[in-house]
């Protein structure tokens, strides 16, 4: 049910500070009050240009700026409020029925939105006096199915990461990356995290996960990625917001090669848990003849 009055608010998230660059992460029912089940990202924005203009009949999002600078106009029956996204580690929470618009972004500005549901057309509400009629009746729409774990098979070699072409929405208003949970992402997300402020000639990574499966996305710039399953390794450069690494449970990697303005979005199936860590090179091996 819709209330009367936006609840919205700003989420303030980890900010763990290294030397190598710093890594914010969200985590269902931690830092972020929904499971996450779509995340997209907006970067090339003309400037001037207005995104979204709409609400949702049921789903809840969380919008953060990557990197840059953007604005995003709430409104309701009473009014509106704006609300500045500048930092990476911050986010605004907008619980459905939200009328939201994105604008003033900055010079390559990179908005980041997770949202609580798959994308379907039926849920989007883009008049502005339908919410009002909604929102008077205090009934919603178009309830959404709950998403399945998305489990899959382990793989343990380094040929079965793969790159993956994520379908991108070109628009004047800038472009649009978009995954859901179930159908372009092969899991379930249950941790989403980024790399931001990363100084030249760092090092990231350097450990691999005995279940864990993840996408490794060049969200701004460029870097590269290397594989270890072991026995082969294999390299890649990822330089593109719409292309993703997949890379299997029982894979060592190591990321480097940052240009400036690197941001590296990672999108994991499983929440954090220092059990599932491989941090030392040759108990990777170990693990790896026991496998």
């Amino acid at each position: 049910m819709f209330s009367k009055t936006p609840k919205c608010r700003l989420l303030q998230f980890p900010k763990i500070e290294d030397d190598r660059g710093n890594l914010s992460f969200l985590e269902a029912g931690q830092q972020l009050p929904f499971e996450m089940a779509r995340a997209y990202w907006i970067y090339d924005v003309p400037g001037g240009e207005q995104h979204g203009g709409h609400a949702y009949h049921t789903q809840e999002e969380c919008l953060i700026a990557l990197s840059g600078s953007f604005d995003v106009r709430v409104r309701s029956g009473r009014g509106e409020k704006i609300y500045s996204l500048n930092r990476s580690y911050r986010g605004l929470y907008l619980p459905a029925g939200n009328w939201r618009a994105l604008e003033n972004f900055s010079t390559n500005a990179l908005g980041l939105v997770l949202s609580s549901g798959t994308y379907d057309p039926d849920e989007y509400i883009r008049d502005f006096s339908r919410l009002k009629r909604i929102r008077a009746s205090k009934k919603p729409e178009n309830l959404l199915p709950i998403i399945d774990d998305h489990t899959g098979k382990q793989v343990f070699s380094v040929q079965d990461s793969r790159l993956v072409e994520i379908p991108t929405h070109h628009d004047r208003e800038g472009n649009l990356t978009a995954v859901n949970a179930g159908r372009e992402l092969p899991f379930a997300l249950k941790r989403l995290y980024y790399v931001y402020d990363i100084p030249y000639g760092s090092q990231r990574g350097g450990h691999a996960h005995k279940e864990l499966k993840q996408w490794v996305i060049a969200a701004s710039s460029s870097f590269d990625i290397l594989l270890d399953d072991g026995r082969e390794q294999k390299s890649f450069r990822l330089d593109r917001p719409n292309q993703a690494l997949e890379i299997p449970a029982g894979i060592w990697r190591e990321i480097s090669g940052f240009a400036s303005g690197a941001v590296v979005l990672v999108l994991a199936s499983a929440e954090f848990s220092e059990d599932d860590y491989i941090r030392d090179y040759e108990q990777f091996l170990a693990f790896r003849s026991c496998n």
